[in-house]
């Protein structure tokens, strides 16, 4: 696992979409899962940015959703799915068959994930996985305890969970209680880990996933025995150090 603090969130989405477009330039059919919440959306902004300006194309990108609430449909504001829509497929020109998702109203859950985790792995699996960090720790919706070969499965959220999504929709209230998620066997997995933290609000979980036990409890702290992870920190998530 690598480390890179930067200065502020700016400086951090910029290096972030220029890694990305690094891999992309190399294998322009790229396979990336790409985590919603605030934290990678100015990430995001920037790849659309740089395909503006003539400097990456990434049409050709094959995107695999990371989580969807369950009980959520495509039209509804909170659909995570829509969020990915929103700001990543639809800025970027990526066509609808190069997108895998769950499916916004399974009638079987359980066998909606078993089919997205083999679609992921006929494919290949991710090129690359790009992260944000729960404030429990979580990747995607992978509640602790998650171990590392935890599978893609419905899983209940947790009260932390809860609180911090509840911001995006109104409060607590309005989050579900339940979702799907891509498994930590495929995310680790992944050729490359990005995972972008910034904030404040982050340098507890942050220090427990660099430096504390690797543990279910943690599951980012599995990231500590993946060597290609990359944590791309601004300097509140990592208190105010800028190495």
């Amino acid at each position: 696992m690598k480390l890179e603090i930067c200065p502020d969130i700016e400086t951090v989405s910029q290096i972030a979409a220029e890694r990305l477009a690094t891999m992309i330039r190399a294998k322009p059919d790229l396979g990336i899962v790409v985590a919603t919440g605030n934290t990678p959306m100015p990430v995001y902004a920037e790849l659309v940015r740089m395909q503006a300006r003539g400097e990456v194309d990434c049409r050709n990108l094959r995107v695999f959703q990371l989580d969807a609430y369950l009980g959520i449909n495509d039209d509804d504001p909170r659909s995570l799915f829509g969020w990915m829509m929103r700001s990543f497929i639809t800025p970027l020109g990526i066509a609808p068959e190069n997108v895998v998702r769950f499916a916004a109203l399974p009638p079987d859950p359980p066998a909606e994930c078993l089919s997205y985790a083999a679609k992921v792995r006929a494919m290949g699996g991710y090129d690359v996985a790009v992260l944000g960090l729960g404030p429990n720790g979580h990747l995607g919706f992978n509640e602790p305890p998650s171990a590392d070969d935890a599978p893609t499965r419905v899983v209940a959220l947790t009260e932390q969970s809860v609180a911090s999504n509840g911001h995006y929709w109104g409060g607590p209230d309005a989050v579900p209680r339940q979702s799907m998620t891509a498994g930590m066997d495929l995310l680790l997995s992944a050729r490359a880990i990005l995972l972008v933290v910034t904030g404040s609000r982050k340098q507890i979980i942050l220090n427990q996933t660099l430096h504390g036990p690797v543990t279910p409890q943690v599951p980012a702290s599995y990231l500590q025995t993946r060597p290609q992870a990359l944590i791309l920190a601004d300097a509140d998530a990592a208190g105010g150090k800028t190495a």
